[in-house]
């Protein structure tokens, strides 16, 4: 003989029950998350304009680096700060400034570039560095893109199939590049949480630094490229620190000088701070560090090894985990 179903009021009862738990299991998965990444959903990053008009733009640590490699790759080629806009919206549109494998047909990387249409080889298009270098190359070929609008100079090298769709990406780009290439001071920061890859110290940081500035454009600032570092135990700072000076105005870049190199550089080091373990960053009398709550840049004294208390002085300091 079959077992008596449940009741219509038992079977509601169970019914609210469980939909009960899943809400309180939720929330206690939501304040997990909140409590072991500091409140923030994920580790990230955040752009705020340097104007009072309190613009933002917040960004993941991926594309934080992304976005710095871009910044970086235009500087070296001297080209202006509106090139700079130019590609990271394109890059916006293109990947959300997400390095993919995939695309429209054989589209890949940062600007979705096609080995078939002779934008390089695969391996290639997938290098961060290399792609923005051949998107520079051909926006240089196009006459006037200074003065063009954003979003027809972008056209004219990308060839896409929705045009228009690079506009709207215009003032999250704007932001990027005045931080990016350090017109704007002390305007990006992140969370600096590690990511999960094995931390390189010193070196590693002076390898990214050639990867996405180049050789060439550091030595001229005195910096040991590539030198030992300090012969020191890694738990002191010393031997976990990179110094890069920027007294002179030796940067590449066309009208560039000290202050505005300064303030890239050490953007440069925030964005990567999460990938290459960094610690803290400190130039023009303001000091990064990871792990606070805010992750604000702050007022140093004068003489606390932060490049001295003038704007755009000194060199940039950037101390990794070990």
């Amino acid at each position: 003989m079959p077992e008596p179903s449940a009741s219509p009021k038992r079977r509601g009862r169970l019914l609210r029950f469980g939909a009960a738990l899943v809400v309180l299991l939720a929330l206690a998965g939501y304040l997990a998350v909140q409590y072991v990444t500091g409140g923030r959903g994920a580790p990230g990053c955040r752009v705020v304009s340097g104007g009072d008009d309190k613009a933002a733009y917040d960004l993941t640590p991926e594309q934080a680096v992304n976005a710095a490699t871009i910044a970086a790759v235009g500087t070296g080629r001297r080209m202006p700060e509106r090139a700079v806009t130019i590609a990271l919206a394109t890059a916006l549109q293109e990947s959300g400034l997400r390095n993919i494998e995939h695309g429209d047909r054989d589209s890949l990387g940062l600007f979705q570039q096609r080995p078939s249409q002779g934008w390089g080889t695969e391996q290639q298009i997938l290098d961060p560095t290399y792609a923005a270098g051949v998107f520079y190359q051909h926006l240089a070929e196009v006459h006037d893109y200074a003065k063009l609008p954003l979003t027809v100079a972008a056209q004219r090298v990308q060839r896409s199939g929705f045009p228009e769709a690079y506009a709207k990406h215009e003032p999250d780009a704007e932001l990027l590049s005045a931080a990016l290439t350090g017109h704007s001071a002390a305007t990006l920061t992140c969370d600096g949480r590690p990511a999960a890859t094995p931390a390189t110290g010193p070196d590693g940081v002076r390898a990214a630094l050639v990867r996405d500035f180049g050789r060439d454009a550091l030595q001229p600032a005195a910096v040991e490229v590539g030198a030992a570092s300090t012969p020191a135990p890694a738990s002191t700072p010393g031997a976990r620190t990179v110094t890069l000076p920027v007294d002179t105005d030796t940067s590449p870049a066309k009208g560039r000088g000290a202050r505005q190199r300064g303030w890239q550089l050490a953007h440069w080091a925030v964005a990567n701070s999460s990938a290459l373990h960094i610690e803290r960053v400190q130039y023009g009398g303001r000091e990064w560090i990871a792990g606070n709550t805010d992750s604000r840049w702050r007022t140093v004294a004068a003489g606390s090894g932060a490049g001295g208390a003038r704007q755009g002085s000194g060199a940039v300091r950037i101390v990794t985990a070990q």
